[in-house]
Order: structure tokens, then C-alpha cells, then sequence
């Protein structure tokens, strides 16, 4: 038996609900919502499917109590960005959502992963291990596994090529300070500069115009659409099917780090090895010396913010 709890039944939290369903990634779905109804409506809705997808227990809760016993529980709660609103203001509010609900959470369910992917993810992750004293391997955000996608999807959209032969990560921030890591990007096993298919290849600018691409694609839909669901969707649910299947899989989430390439104190995406432990180790990357910095540069953006909350 493997349960998981998503807190917040909105957009992204329906998906990520849907996305367990059609995969069968776990035997024991809940979703809990201050809108019980709201909640309740979803449940129901993805049980109506459950004939076609798989053996799966559905419910929602009316009582954060009824989440105990969780595997993983993964919050996807806050609120969106009002006009007028600072990004700051909005910060304070998403903190006092979700970080002050965590020892709840792990009240009722000790042994249970945290994967937060409520926005701003990192600055988050980051407030909740430090104010409660919380494992970092136990508690992190989903960090920029979305934006790895992404890239692959770009990339191989753009070189005619699977999306399965992208080899490329998206570090840092999950936010304007985030950056591919193309001294590590392959094709396969070829470098990312030196591959050609059908006369397709990139240049340097490409590269640039690219990095820019994947950062904004998330703003793209949004105004497309009002909301970015189904992409968060199934890299969330990536996340938890390497934590219940103990897979040792390596993604780009986002845990409060310590001494990494210079790095300590605040979460932030770098390659991370992921399994029943959760975040559990963090795994050294060669990167350039560009790179080195915009890691930096990256984690002090997270940092500003989190000290603009004290």
C-alpha cells in the first residue's frame, strides 16, 4: 500500500491527482482542500475514471488528520498573484499557507516525504527546513524538473530528434535565475554544439534564444490558458514514483544544499539522487566557470528572498 496526499485541489493539484491515476502510481490517492467541496468534486470525478486506469483508492479529506499514515505528501496550495500585489506580499502569504502547515503535516504522517511545488518553490522549501528544523533530504520542492522537461521538449522539437536522447538539465532557481547546464548537454552522448541531424544543429545564439524559451514557456501558458497544470502534473508525479519506488533517480529538485559548488543554506535545483530517502544526495556536476557563477548569482536571488521575510 503507498498513499499519497496533495494538498490543494486546484489546477495543478487535479493534475497532479490525475496524473497518479493514469500512471498507477500509487494504491491510495487523497486530496485535501479548504474548499472540501472543491475537493470532494475532484475525488469524485477521477473515481468516475478510476474502471479505466487502474486499481486505485480515491477520497478527499475534510480534516488535515485524515491525511495521516501519507507516504508522500506533496502541497501545491497558495495563492495566485492578485493585481497590485507584490511578489513579495504574495511571498508572505504562500509562507504562512504552506510553511506553517508542514508540522502538521508530519505530525500525522512522520515518515512522509514533502515535495512542495506551491510557488516561490525554493524560497519555501528553503523557510520551512530552516524554520522548523526539518530534514532537507525529508522535505524539498520539486524544484526545476518542470524546466528540464521543457527543455527537452525544445530541444528536440528544434534538432528532429526523441525526446528521450535529451541529456540536459535546468538548475538554479525555479524562477528568472535558473540556466541549462550546456557544458553537460548531449544528444545521446554527443555534445549538444556538435550534433547534426538533416542539417539541423545549434549555434551559441541558439542556445541563448533557447535558455530564454524555456524560462518563459511557464508565462507562455499562463496567458494562454490562466494556469500551467498538466506539465507540473507528471513531473511531480516523477518525483514521487523515484521516492515509492526507491529508484535512485537522479533530477534536477530543489533541497536546502550544503556546500555545494560554494552553495550552503538555501534550496536550490541541482542534480539530486532521489529515493525512498527523498532528496538524498545531492551529486557533484562539472560545470563551467560561467556557470559556477550563475549558480551563485542564483542562490543569492533565493536568499534576498528569504531574508526579506525575517
Amino acid at each position: 500500500m503507498t498513499k499519497l496526499t496533495v494538498i490543494g485541489a486546484g489546477a495543478v493539484g487535479s493534475s497532479i491527482a490525475y496524473a497518479a491515476l493514469i500512471r498507477s502510481s500509487v494504491t491510495d490517492l487523497m486530496l485535501f482542500d479548504l474548499d472540501q467541496e472543491r475537493a470532494e468534486a475532484e475525488a469524485q470525478d477521477l473515481g468516475h475514471g478510476a474502471q479505466h486506469a487502474g486499481s486505485i483508492r480515491i477520497s478527499s479529506a475534510a480534516n488535515i488528520s485524515e491525511t495521516a499514515n501519507s507516504d508522500v505528501v506533496v502541497i501545491t496550495a497558495g495563492a495566485k498573484r492578485k493585481p497590485g500585489q507584490t511578489r513579495l506580499e504574495l511571498l508572505a502569504i504562500n509562507e504562512s499557507i504552506v510553511v506553517d502547515m508542514i508540522p502538521t503535516l508530519l505530525e500525522h504522517s512522520p515518515d512522509a516525504r514533502i515535495v512542495i511545488v506551491s510557488n516561490p518553490c525554493d524560497v519555501l522549501a528553503t523557510r520551512a527546513v530552516v524554520k522548523h528544523n526539518l530534514n532537507p533530504k525529508q522535505v524539498f520542492s520539486s524544484g526545476n524538473v518542470l524546466d528540464t522537461a521543457r527543455l527537452a521538449w525544445v530541444l528536440a522539437d528544434r534538432l528532429s530528434v526523441s525526446v528521450e536522447s535529451v541529456q540536459a538539465m535546468v538548475l538554479g532557481e525555479h524562477g528568472d535565475s535558473q540556466f541549462p547546464v550546456w557544458s553537460q548537454a548531449r544528444i545521446g552522448d554527443v555534445p549538444i554544439l556538435e550534433y547534426s541531424h538533416q542539417g539541423k544543429n545549434l549555434s551559441l545564439s541558439d542556445l541563448d534564444e533557447i535558455a530564454e524559451q524555456v524560462k518563459t514557456a511557464g508565462a507562455g501558458v499562463i496567458a494562454g490558458k490562466g494556469a500551467t497544470n498538466y506539465g507540473i502534473g507528471l513531473s511531480t508525479i516523477r518525483i514521487v514514483e523515484a521516492i515509492l519506488k526507491d529508484e535512485n533517480l537522479v533530477l534536477p529538485v530543489s533541497s536546502v544544499l550544503d556546500d555545494y559548488s560554494g552553495v550552503t543554506g538555501v534550496a536550490l535545483s541541482v542534480p539530486t539522487l532521489v529515493n525512498a530517502s527523498g532528496a538524498a544526495e545531492t551529486k557533484p556536476l562539472r560545470l563551467s566557470d560561467t556557470e559556477k557563477a550563475k549558480l551563485v548569482a542564483s542562490a543569492e536571488a533565493i536568499r534576498e528572498s528569504v531574508q526579506s521575510l525575517n
